[in-house]
């Protein structure tokens, strides 16, 4: 019983909730990685573009709230999303032809469009904290949790109790839906398969008669709802705060590095790599030990590596580690 409590200490604070946020880190960092394979640079407006994206889908949501309408025990956010979506949709492709299509034009180098993402960033970071505020937004309703503690405990009749909440099984059901549907469309439809013709020679794509501007477009939808669907799904875990979304860059860009940046499947394992990174590294073990230790073995600390103020600091490490002995991440995309 001991080792079962144990488990089930580890999974409440540690598989569960890396799960999540893995799952929010691989859909960011799939955005990152298709900009990055596809237009050919490293887009570090997309922690602001998954703020804005969950903004507008929280505005919708405190007027469907407001109006009434609900989906009963699953959170009113997700009618308000594809919205969100098209709006962030629009503003992306916006940019792009404002900012991004001169570049192009330009042939200019990577580094260029790097300096103007950051510019677009520091705009839209502005742009979200004067339209919703720079404190804690909750828009989450519904039921709060698929499995409660008390209700596990009396199940199993064990000492500790495993908590789901409704959106850490939102979050994981809908990144495996978002995958599934990605994959099919780059490898399965013609306008897939242009992009990665696009993204593999540009120069033989068009001599092939691709559309460059047709394949822009279809990236930014697609980076658009994915970033969106990322920012949401992240609100509804936690809370939403516009400077968290700047400062899970990191994170995002380290899960697309790690994985091998413009590869989507590394990417995506990335994201699990850099989320349990993060939350083993910062997860005080002590209360797991005590299941499984002897009474007089047991240390006197938490054991725990490091304070959950340094979480970042373990995406920093990971992607120092990965820059300096393999540039190609995990899956062998493209170097950095």
């Amino acid at each position: 019983m001991d080792l079962l409590n144990a488990i089930v200490v580890l999974a409440n604070f540690v598989i569960v909730p890396a799960t999540a946020y893995g799952a929010q880190l691989a859909l960011g960092a799939l955005g990152v990685t298709l900009i990055y394979g596809i237009l050919r640079f490293s887009n570090f407006a997309h922690g602001d573009t998954m703020a804005f994206g969950a903004m507008v889908t929280i505005l919708v949501t405190w007027a469907l709230q407001g109006a009434g309408v609900s989906l009963g025990p699953l959170p009113t956010a997700l009618l308000a999303l594809p919205v969100g979506i098209a709006v962030t949709a629009l503003l992306l492709i916006g940019t792009d032809r404002v900012v991004y299509r001169f570049y192009r034009a330009q042939k200019a180098k990577p580094v260029i469009y790097v300096i103007a993402s950051l510019g677009v960033m520091f705009i839209m970071n502005g742009l979200v904290r004067f339209i919703i505020g720079v404190g804690d937004q909750r828009f989450a309703d519904g039921e709060r949790f698929i499995v409660s503690a008390r209700n596990f405990q009396s199940l199993t009749g064990l000492d500790e109790g495993l908590a789901i909440r409704t959106s850490q099984g939102i979050t994981l059901v809908t990144a495996i839906l978002v995958v599934i549907a990605l994959f099919w469309f780059l490898n399965r439809t013609r306008t897939g398969k242009s992009m990665r013709a696009f993204s593999d020679n540009e120069d033989l794509a068009l001599l092939s008669g691709i559309n460059p501007e047709r394949v822009v477009l279809i990236t930014w939808i697609i980076v658009a709802a994915l970033a969106t669907t990322a920012g949401v799904l992240y609100g509804l875990d936690k809370s939403f705060k516009p400077f968290t979304y700047f400062q899970l860059l990191l994170p995002i860009f380290a899960s697309a590095i790690v994985g091998g940046l413009g590869n989507p499947v590394g990417a995506i394992a990335g994201g699990f790599v850099i989320a349990f990174s993060e939350i083993s590294v910062t997860y005080a073990f002590r209360r797991v030990a005590g299941h499984v230790l002897p009474e007089d073995w047991m240390p006197e600390g938490l054991m725990q590596l490091l304070s959950t103020d340094y979480k970042f600091a373990v995406s920093f490490a990971i992607l120092l580690i990965v820059l300096l002995f393999r540039p190609t991440g995990l899956f062998r995309g493209k170097a950095v």
